[in-house]
């Protein structure tokens, strides 16, 4: 199905989430339609925030709202749909399209498989009535879907379409970039040369594969590493678990911008902590480009001043090689908590490939590492 057919039969002028690689489509279209404007079209810090945002459109308008995500941000909506959207508190209607990644049956990530097993099964615990679209449903079952569903969301219930993987088309690319020059695994490289043994926590998506193939190519085991492959948002805060338990660790976190964004309030937690040899890194690309390259609003964001705020005692931004070189050589010795922003450009290897080993030998082979210390 065209995205912009689905945005037609929808009828909503008003959508917010977190973007999603099954969901690029629709992403391409409301971005050619509306960019980010605020007023018809929000990208949100995490899928919770998209719900907030929503319910306040919703209660100024008297209109109803979309919320897209991925499936993996279904757990950061239980709250405010619990407790906020349900007819037992505001009835606030709500609309959702929720990415299937992870559907049984179709391959996928082992950070998406078991997600994928309960998506359905958590909107039905919800109450959220909701109508699956794949690459074969016409837009006369789409339109009949959203026909039943007007009726429930007049009564102040949800509904969601359920996207499966290739459902949806758009005939525009969008492309999306920006002006820095420093590619993220060139960042990662330095990152490594500089962290000598020291363990290394990687963020959800692209950084954590980098970093996989990195060792690979200089030969290198994997037992320093944990790569975050899911709970996006997560990655700082297992860092300060490991960096609190183990405080002759040097601990360094390879953090994105988007990742950041989603559990900002990690780095109050962090801050506060004060763990004396702790680095966290954060490449700025703007965008959340493992799922496509929509944009953040980092580009909007001083995270050097939020890192000052929460208590990290050292705080810099970079842009050039020489200067990543000066943070990395300084984060190596400081007795602290560091924090580097890189400013970095869109774009990975069209070869990159993904972890050869499983979730389960990458936590075996860092806990051993771990306990060997």
């Amino acid at each position: 199905m065209k995205a912009d057919v689905l945005f037609k039969i929808i009828g909503s002028d008003f959508y917010t989430g977190v973007p999603d690689s099954q969901l690029r489509a629709l992403c391409d279209c409301l971005i050619d339609r509306y960019g980010i404007d605020g007023r018809h079209h929000i990208i949100a810090a995490n899928e919770g925030n998209s719900v907030g945002i929503a319910a306040g459109y919703h209660m100024a308008t008297g209109k109803i709202p979309v919320v897209y995500m991925q499936n993996s941000g279904e757990g950061n909506v239980i709250n405010p749909v619990a407790s906020l959207l349900n007819e037992k508190v505001y009835a606030i209607p709500m609309f959702f399209i929720i990415g299937w990644r992870g559907e049984p049956g179709i391959h996928d990530e082992p950070q998406h498989i078991y997600q994928g097993e309960v998506t359905v099964r958590l909107l039905d615990d919800m109450g959220i009535d909701y109508y699956i679209i794949g690459s074969e449903t016409s837009e006369e079952e789409v339109q009949s879907a959203m026909d039943r569903f007007k009726t429930i969301l007049s009564e102040g219930h949800q509904a969601a379409f359920v996207v499966r993987k290739g459902a949806l088309t758009y005939e525009k690319k969008v492309k999306y970039s920006n002006d820095h020059i420093l590619k993220r695994e060139e960042v990662i490289k330095k990152v490594v040369e500089h962290s000598a043994g020291n363990v290394i926590i990687s963020t959800t998506g692209k950084a954590s594969r980098e970093l996989f193939e990195i060792r690979e190519q200089k030969n290198n085991g994997h037992e320093n590493d944990f790569l975050t492959v899911g709970s996006m948002g997560h990655s700082s805060s297992i860092a300060l678990g490991i960096a609190l338990s183990k405080p002759d660790e040097r601990v360094w976190c390879i953090d994105g911008d988007g990742a950041v964004l989603m559990h900002m309030g990690a780095m109050a937690v962090i801050g506060a902590s004060a763990p004396k040899k702790f680095v966290h890194i954060v490449i700025n690309n703007g965008a959340h480009e493992s799922v496509g390259g929509m944009p953040t609003v980092a580009g909007k964001t001083d995270f050097v001043k939020i890192a000052y705020a929460c208590g990290y005692s050292y705080a810099v931004r970079v842009k050039s090689l020489d200067e990543l070189e000066t943070a990395l050589s300084n984060a190596s010795e400081y007795e602290g908590t560091c924090f580097i922003e890189v400013l970095a450009a869109i774009g990975s290897r069209s070869d990159l490939g993904r972890p050869t080993t499983t979730p389960l030998e990458n936590k075996r082979g860092f806990m051993m590492r771990l306990s060997s210390q």
